[in-house]
């Protein structure tokens, strides 16, 4: 039976224009989704936008828009910018949707039901713009939110409220029976601290503004708007339809990952899974937690100007070269800290040093000393046996890599591999055999050059997806896959060589770096 692949970003909060941050969640998914779909899964990768709340309707209003009308540009926008930078999604969903609303609405009704929700009064602490309740004890004597440093609002009304308290241990219990459910470890063991402080039962509705999902048997509150994001993953399923085969394939019986920044942790590995055992649903995911992107050392705001948006990297180096960057400076255990010269370094050191021009130097070897035409040999040799063995080893250590979501590892075990098939060139000096007429060696050693290559192009097909096309037809093989690789089964190369540089050189980074801050700068003024 084909197995299945179910991977999710978070539902991006429609308040303006996404930026290279958002794109670090949607870029992990993508290469994540593009690398089992190599290994033959039936794989399906779902984003969308979060569109309700106090604050887009804030939001709207400023811009003399209704809510519904800011959100559907910004729906569009989130789509253009997928598209522009390669993502395959399945599927986009909206908290708009009329598909979404309805399930939503189902489940708070099941909920109270289940006499897990019931009807008090809210007398608190609320950030707006983090749309996030909190305790005096988080937020200080200054009244600060403790996620975005805005000042809190005082809240009372009524409220709906879900007993949390009640699955404390329960939640508990299944983070100790199931040590793989949040990924990183440190991750996993901020969560398990915080619940043993005691949950508090949640606020969940609001009825104070207007710009939400209504509950259904009481239409004067909305469905606070974690409940109705959170539910996204499931309502993207069809779950409370009738036509239940997208829920039993992607949920029941499929690897589910749910992909997040560190600011959502909670919300993701505390009230997900208990809303789910409210309703007796599999919590059937693995949850990965990633760092931040910071802009020199700051969390991207558009309001310090510290943004930096894809098209800025992309229009001058390409597709390849912002996903490569943003995927090998993955910030898994620490915040990833992008400036444009790290930028351009990490560009011209393994795109155009390493990779480019191993590619180039191979495929003009092959058409200079063997007119383009490069059959298998076998020969006796210890530096083309350490290069087989590499390939051997790479494989095995970038499986297990991507299948701890180590995509920046998984890059660096390519990396490593093409540091050593550099190393062959120099240390069998190509054109020193062919001056000594050692033409059998000679094959030999361009064969293996060229056989890595192959690995490795194959091996980034996650990652360089316009790229790793114009690298196998110029090594003149079919397009392989990740599951079926293995290292000199090839028997012959007809090659073509290439038209132009796969990464053209940035020969002039101050220059570059000039006019990538100038090319931020006037991004920031365009509207969302």
């Amino acid at each position: 039976m084909k197995k299945n692949f179910y991977i999710t970003t978070p539902i991006y909060y429609a308040s303006g224009r996404l930026h290279i941050g958002s794109s670090s969640s949607t870029l992990i998914s993508d290469a994540l989704k593009r690398y089992k779909k190599s290994l033959g899964y039936d794989t399906r990768f779902m984003t969308g936008l979060d569109e309700h709340g106090q604050k887009v309707e804030k939001k709207a209003a400023s811009k003399n828009l209704t809510p519904k009308e800011f959100t559907d540009k910004l729906a569009k926008n989130a789509k253009d910018l997928w598209a522009y930078i390669d993502c395959d999604y399945d599927y986009f969903v909206r908290t708009t949707d009329e598909n979404h609303i309805k399930q939503v609405q189902d489940v708070f009704e099941l909920m109270l039901k289940n006499d897990d929700i019931y009807l008090g009064s809210y007398d608190g602490l609320y950030c707006v713009e983090c749309e996030t309740f909190f305790s005096q004890s988080e937020v200080g004597e200054e009244k600060l939110c403790p996620e975005c440093g805005r000042p809190v609002q005082n809240v009372k009304e009524p409220s709906y409220f879900f007993r949390l308290s009640k699955y404390q241990d329960k939640l508990l219990d299944y983070i100790n029976a199931h040590p793989n459910f949040i990924q990183p470890e440190g991750k996993k063991n901020e969560v398990v601290a915080f619940v043993k402080q005691g949950l508090q039962d949640l606020s969940v509705s609001r009825s104070t503004f207007k710009w939400g999902i209504p509950i259904k048997s009481d239409p004067k509150h909305v469905v606070y708007v974690w409940v109705d994001a959170l539910f996204n993953y499931l309502t993207a399923l069809n779950f409370l339809n009738d036509d239940k085969s997208l829920y039993e394939k992607y949920w029941l019986n499929s690897e589910v990952v749910h992909v997040v920044a560190k600011d959502i942790l909670r919300f993701h590995a505390i009230f997900w899974p208990i809303f789910l055992m409210s309703l007796n649903i599999p919590i059937n995911f693995t949850l990965f937690a990633h760092n931040w992107v910071l802009m020199y050392g700051e969390k991207m705001s558009k309001s310090k100007g510290n943004v930096i948006f894809p098209k800025t990297f992309v229009e001058r180096y390409g597709v390849d070269a912002f996903r490569y960057y943003v995927l090998r400076e993955f910030p898994v255990l620490s915040d990833l800290i992008c400036t444009p010269e790290d930028f351009i370094s990490r560009y011209n050191t393994d795109l155009v040093n390493d990779f480019g021009n191993l590619v180039s130097r191979s495929l003009s070897m092959a058409e200079k000393y063997f007119s383009s035409s490069v059959k298998r040999k076998e020969i006796d040799s210890e530096y083309i046996s350490d290069l087989k063995n590499e390939m051997n080893n790479t494989i095995q250590v970038f499986h297990e890599d991507m299948n701890s979501f180590r995509v920046d590892k998984a890059l660096q075990d390519i990396n490593k591999l093409v540091s050593r098939t550099n190393k062959l060139i120099d240390e069998t000096m190509p054109w020193a055999l062919y001056k000594e007429n050692k033409m059998e060696e000679l094959e030999a050693v361009i064969y293996s050059l060229l056989e890595a290559i192959r690995v490795e192009t194959t091996l980034y097909i996650p990652f360089l997806v316009n790229t790793t096309p114009i690298i196998f037809s110029s090594l003149g093989v079919t397009t392989g896959t990740i599951k079926d690789l293995v290292p000199y089964e090839t028997k012959e190369f007809n090659i073509t060589k290439l038209s132009s540089p796969l990464f053209p050189r940035e020969n002039d980074p101050k220059k570059a770096i000039d006019e990538i801050i100038e090319s931020m700068a006037y991004e920031l003024t365009q509207e969302a």
